[in-house]
């Protein structure tokens, strides 16, 4: 029997997605480290003062993914805290290990949340 060299091990996949800083273009994340959430119920998950007017249902404006290793404030022990780019100190997001909620209305516990207006999507 002969053995085939053609078998994806998939150690020589790129992810189909990477996340920059929009300020410095520093990579931030990729598409294999984004934690997939449910989407909420929108505008019912939240309290009235925080409903908007419109009935449309709007596209999460964050991604939230897995604790990294540029992510300095980790290393100091802080619950909840601002993430700031490591190149250039721009705020891209919060995190909180008790979670936070998505403007879908979906709960993300623990949440490491990146706004996707601080962020340019690349397609590699």
């Amino acid at each position: 029997m002969e053995a085939s060299n053609t078998c994806d091990t998939g150690s020589d996949l790129k992810p189909e997605v990477i996340y920059r800083c929009k300020k410095c273009r520093r990579i931030v994340a990729s598409a294999d480290q984004v934690v997939p959430h449910q989407r909420g119920g929108g505008q019912r998950c939240f309290k009235w003062k925080k409903r908007s007017d419109g009935d449309a249902e709007p596209e999460c404006s964050s991604i939230f993914v897995e604790p990294m290793k540029w992510m300095q404030t980790l290393e100091e022990g802080c619950v909840q805290d601002k993430l700031q780019c490591v190149g250039c100190k721009a705020r891209l997001g919060y995190f909180n290990w008790a979670g936070m909620q998505c403007n879908c209305g979906a709960w993300v516990n623990p949440a490491f949340q990146l706004h996707k207006s601080r962020l340019d999507e690349c397609r590699p």
